[in-house]
């Protein structure tokens, strides 16, 4: 079988918005989300001789690809960028030049039926990021009560049918396992009773149940915080998110870090006191038309760039 390929969605924008020649060409930066190393071979094209790229995928795929890279500037990390201090801790780095994040799943991951991830091609019921860790998506929905299932389709997958199809799969596994990918597309088909044209009703359901099952919300949380913690004055983040729940976590965390509390007009400060903002925001950037003729999965893509401005006190 052929190795399966990815096309990384506004490669060249995500890379340039790093500003790594005119920024710190022999800096370091991350890679949160290697895929297929799209992204992480354009930065390594720019990076300086001193430079160096870390890295992280939670995928064993990802990574077995990532360790074919031959370059003493370049490192992967097997785990997720949300456990970026601990790495940084452990390489004795204090400070990052940029960071770049790619969310959600792959081309591979997606055309693999064998990874569970898909409606469209029947596989095991799996959609774990690492099928060697935590629970699949068949042994949690054998499990879970009928609620938590509702609630999750409905927060992850924005499905107005949640419960029904939270009460469908409750009755099919008393029938018999849900172990296969058709099976669960099957039995949401049967709940979900209108839907966008040209689009499956399993595809929210599939979403939801494999952001849950791979805690991707919560690891983009905590990934973006740490990696702030760690972003030089100067350095660049750059986000592409795919869906509403990514990209309305990365709106707000740039907001939240792009406005400061001013302190009571009444109360005499000097200016070189008063509070700064810690980021910049540089904007947001989404596919030409051009690319989404060529790769749909970037018609819903939106890059966000962000550079820091200052760091607090103590820092």
């Amino acid at each position: 079988m052929p190795e399966l390929t990815h096309d990384p969605v506004l490669l060249n924008e995500a890379v340039d918005a790093l500003d790594i020649r005119g920024n710190r060409a022999d800096g370091i930066y991350l890679d949160g989300t290697f895929g297929r190393g799209g992204h992480s071979r354009l930065i390594l094209e720019k990076l300086g001789r001193k430079g160096k790229l870390i890295a992280f995928d939670k995928d064993p795929e990802a990574v077995a690809v990532a360790r074919r890279i031959d370059d003493p500037r370049f490192e992967i990390v097997h785990g997720s960028f949300a456990g970026l201090d601990i790495v940084l801790a452990e390489k004795g780095i204090d400070t990052i030049d940029g960071v770049l994040l790619d969310l959600g799943i792959s081309s591979p991951q997606v055309e693999d039926a064998g990874r569970g991830f898909s409606f469209l091609h029947d596989g095991p019921l799996d959609m774990r990021m690492d099928p060697s860790r935590g629970m699949s998506a068949r042994e949690w929905l054998a499990v879970e009560r009928e609620e938590k299932i509702a609630e999750v389709i409905h927060q992850y997958g924005e499905e107005r049918f949640a419960f029904q199809i939270a009460k469908e799969i409750v009755a099919g596994r008393a029938r018999q396992p849900i172990d296969r990918t058709k099976q669960l597309a099957e039995i949401v088909a049967r709940a979900v009773k209108t839907f966008e044209k040209g689009k499956n009703p399993a595809t929210r359901t599939f979403q939801a149940i494999r952001i849950y099952i791979n805690r991707e919300l919560e690891e983009l949380e905590i990934g973006l915080e740490k990696a702030w913690q760690h972003l030089a004055t100067g350095g660049r983040m750059a986000v592409i998110s795919f869906h509403s729940l990514e990209d309305r976590i990365v709106k707000r965390f740039f907001a939240e870090k792009s406005v400061v509390q001013m302190p009571d007009r009444r109360v005499p400060v000097r200016a070189s006191e008063l509070p700064q903002p810690e980021m910049k925001r540089l904007g947001k950037v989404k596919p030409s038309v051009a690319e989404i003729h060529d790769n749909a999965r970037a018609r819903s893509a939106i890059l966000r760039i962000a550079s820091r401005i200052a760091r607090a006190r103590g820092e």
